[in-house]
């Protein structure tokens, strides 16, 4: 009787040891699903804010080695130079030397209409109207002539690029010179702007009618042109797999990407919200 008790005793030990270590295999599953969760929105919102760091999604120009080289780079200049968060329709300014006038330096500001390229050679464009003549300056992002990148007016568009802009009519484009950086609330989403510019009469640089685009009124145009543009478009490319494969950048290459410069990103953004900290600090003119 005395060993049928113990046998028993040794049984429920045996199970309740084996349901602990279910329970907490169980449970260390359940966090690294959730810390592989939490990588994976990371992932989507840095490849938004950061898309440089991302390779060249021709496979024809990539290189793993040269990749790796110019994140380190890339990195190195950061630390160096505040390169704030922007998006396509943003308003910014940029300061940067004139290698043709030692010691003077120049101030553009416009709204940013495009943003191409990748690793050291990504670069953005601005586009500003000054005395009734469009001036747009294409701007490398890692160029060491630059001395400061300042984002006056942080928004979005409904678009990718904005090259519409130069056929539009001039007051979307003109932006004042002495304007001043509108700081957001620390947490505060991105809004997107809802505009939709009025395009010039034709002649345009592009065929409007033929592409996607949201932000722009209704096109006046005779219907033959929406029939030739009904017949040009390819809605079947969305479903050729190996097309979208080869012009975009898988997710999990992403992922290893980003979690290799996670830490040296997080670090320049704390960095950031400290100098934001202090730049939304007003000194009262009279003390009690």
């Amino acid at each position: 009787m005395l060993n049928l008790t113990r046998s028993r005793t040794r049984f429920i030990n045996i199970t309740n040891n084996a349901i602990r270590s279910l329970a907490s295999q169980a449970e260390e599953s359940v966090k690294f699903n959730s810390k592989q969760e939490q990588l994976r929105k990371s992932t989507v919102e840095l490849r938004h804010i950061y898309p440089e760091f991302l390779p060249d999604p021709n496979v024809a120009f990539r290189n793993s080695v040269r990749e790796s080289l110019e994140r380190e780079d890339m990195l190195a200049r950061r630390t160096l130079i505040d390169i704030p968060e922007f998006y396509v329709g943003t308003i910014m300014a940029v300061t940067s030397s004139d290698p043709h006038t030692p010691g003077k330096h120049n101030r553009f500001v416009g709204i940013c209409i495009e943003r191409t390229g990748c690793g050291l050679r990504a670069n953005f464009t601005l586009r500003n109207v000054i005395d009734h003549q469009g001036v747009e300056i294409l701007f490398d992002m890692y160029d060491p002539t630059i001395q400061k990148i300042e984002v006056l007016r942080l928004e979005k568009r409904f678009d990718d690029n904005l090259l519409y802009l130069r056929d539009a009519l001039p007051e979307y484009s003109t932006f004042d010179t002495n304007m001043e950086a509108e700081i957001l609330p620390e947490g505060t989403p991105v809004p997107i702007n809802p505009i939709k510019v009025k395009l010039k009469p034709r002649p345009w640089s592009a065929r409007y009618e033929r592409m996607n685009i949201k932000g722009i009124e209704k096109i006046d145009l005779p219907e033959k042109f929406f029939i030739r543009a009904k017949q040009l478009e390819k809605p079947y490319e969305k479903y050729d797999l190996m097309k979208e494969y080869m012009r975009t950048i898988p997710e999990e290459e992403q992922t290893e990407i980003f979690s290799e410069i996670q830490g040296e990103l997080s670090k320049l953004e704390l960095t950031r919200k400290k100098m934001k900290r202090k730049r939304t600090f007003v000194k009262p003119t009279k003390l009690a």
